[in-house]
């Protein structure tokens, strides 16, 4: 099987579809800072090494770019690129054949414009470079929160038109069968200018009927699969109608797939007929995290997605501890076992402790702290010391908090003898933060974890935010996958960079990919 991943990022899907079967045809990426690692773990392509000796990658391809050289490419603004056709400097091959398991670094708007001007590009991308299987697959995750199809041409906003560029290049590629997938926040109604209600999803749902394929729109949640995190995600699997009519028959032996996919299909008829203007409510999107639909995937292609064992952030990091680390898990070693392709590293990367003050580091034991308690209006009544908004803490709140031994300013280990002395204590560590809190141990960790502010590790004697391996090691990365480029940005910089942080909570996480891939390869 064979696929074109874009919006690739540093790999994470790719990775997982790698490991099912599926050969990468081409992948597409904006942000050099993510193709870094891409090239890196996929090609062997070391962009930063090459950069200061003045060589040129011979996988990774840029569009183009205000630069000639590596080096000042590998830092620039992904969206001050020139145009495809402006003046720059192009390595795209003048033998499109060349193009075949490349990265191509640039916008998926000035791809599709060259496909547009490009008929033997789209002849070479359309047979996956002459292959007799033609095009399986074209995945990605664009973003989709803004986007509503009566809205397509809007150009105030470029993530109106990203799912919209998605499925053009589709529409150019034809592959058996596109993968769309994107947060969680997709199913939620949205309001347009006018005031007015859309959902996103059913519009991109829409579109990808309206070129002619059967879209499957998936609710599922990555701790479902075995991965360490409650990481829900929207998924659609869109079918090229006449390969859907060729595997039907096989398909429908099984009472699952004919439930899941016949709204798909009566929605298909549905939008040839009236278009954009078919209103919301003829698609269902089937919710792996309920019970009334559980079935539905434990019984039909699916079932990958919800067969995994819950592991927990112990699990996934305490052999990584500074102090009294435990041997690997068995959750571990199955992980890095199951990526075979890539090569062996002398030592484990991306593992640097970032330093955190005295204060801070007392703030993080009062968080797990507030973690072990796991009682909203304690916490509540916590931040509102630390907050500045209130002086004085309830007796109720006290008797749970004075159990607990924290972070003195000596360093040592103590409980509070009085009350006053712990609201002392905390007006002494203010924070305006109300999102960062400690992991839970044991149960997987928490969805939002992109920057290192997220979240702080969950062992007392481990008073710090977690490292990008760690990061990684939720996510499912195994450590055999190096993440470069920064390993994290500020200030105006967050606006294109996507440091190493970043990359990995922007990625699919590798055991999803694979279980992804391994539902897709039975509709192949």
């Amino acid at each position: 099987m064979n696929h074109i991943e874009l919006f690739s990022g540093c790999g994470g899907l790719s990775l997982g579809l790698e490991e099912s079967g599926f050969e990468l045809t081409m992948a597409n990426e904006l942000s050099p800072m993510a193709a870094e690692s891409f090239a890196y773990n996929f090609f062997q392509e070391d962009l930063e090494s090459l950069a200061d000796s003045g060589k040129q990658p011979e996988k990774t391809i840029w569009l183009n770019s205000n630069h000639a050289e590596l080096k000042p490419r590998l830092r620039e603004n992904p969206f001050t690129f020139p145009s495809f056709d402006e003046v720059g400097t192009s390595s795209f091959p003048t033998n499109i054949k060349d193009l075949k398991g490349k990265l191509v670094v640039g916008s998926i708007i000035e791809f599709n414009r060259r496909l547009d001007a490009d008929k033997e590009l789209v002849k070479q991308l359309k047979t996956a470079f002459g292959s007799e299987r033609g095009l399986d697959l074209v995945s990605g995750g664009p973003p989709c929160q803004s986007f509503s199809m009566a809205g397509l041409r809007k150009l105030d906003c470029d993530k109106n038109t990203l799912p919209w560029e998605f499925a053009k290049f589709v529409e150019h590629t034809q592959p058996k069968i596109a993968m769309l997938e994107n947060v969680t926040g997709i199913l939620r109604a949205f309001k347009d200018d006018e005031g007015k209600s859309f959902h996103a999803w059913y519009e991109v749902a829409k579109v990808f009927a309206s070129i002619g394929y059967v879209p499957l729109c998936l609710h599922i949640n990555a701790r479902l699969a075995g991965i360490a995190q409650n990481r829900p995600r929207f998924i659609m699997i869109a079918v090229r109608l006449d390969h859907y009519k060729a595997i039907a028959d096989e398909l429908e032996v099984n009472d699952a797939n004919i439930q899941l996919f016949s709204p798909s299909l009566k929605f298909y008829d549905l939008v040839q007929k009236s278009g954009s203007e078919l209103p919301f409510g003829h698609l269902d999107c089937f919710d792996a995290t309920k019970p009334s639909h559980r079935h539905l995937f434990e019984e039909s292609f699916l079932s990958d997605l919800v067969n995994g064992d819950t592991v927990t952030v112990r699990e996934a990091l305490d052999d990584l501890k500074k102090t009294h680390p435990s041997t690997p898990s068995k959750f571990i070693r199955t992980l890095n076992a199951t990526f075979k392709r890539l090569p062996k590293r002398p030592k484990l990367m991306n593992h640097d402790y970032r330093n955190n003050g005295e204060v801070v580091q007392r703030r993080f034991r009062l968080y797990q702290i507030l973690q072990t308690i796991g009682e909203p209006w304690v916490t509540k009544a916590v931040f509102s010391i630390l907050k500045g908004d209130a002086t004085e803490l309830n007796d109720h709140a006290w008797a749970v908090c004075r159990e607990y031994e924290y972070l003195q300013i000596d360093n040592k280990l103590r409980a509070f003898n009085s009350k006053q002395e712990f609201i002392e204590y905390l007006h002494a560590h203010p924070t305006k933060k109300q999102t960062q809190k400690a992991l839970a141990a044991n149960a997987p960790a928490p969805a939002a974890l992109s920057i290192p502010d997220d979240a702080c590790h969950y062992d007392k004697h481990e008073l710090r935010v977690l490292t990008v391996r760690e990061m990684a090691r939720i996510q499912s990365f195994p450590d055999n996958f190096v993440f470069r480029s920064k390993v994290t940005t500020g200030g105006h910089y967050r606006k294109f960079e996507v440091p190493q942080y970043t990359q990995v909570g922007n990625a699919v996480p590798p055991l999803l990919g694979l279980k992804l891939g391994n539902c897709i390869s039975k509709l192949l």
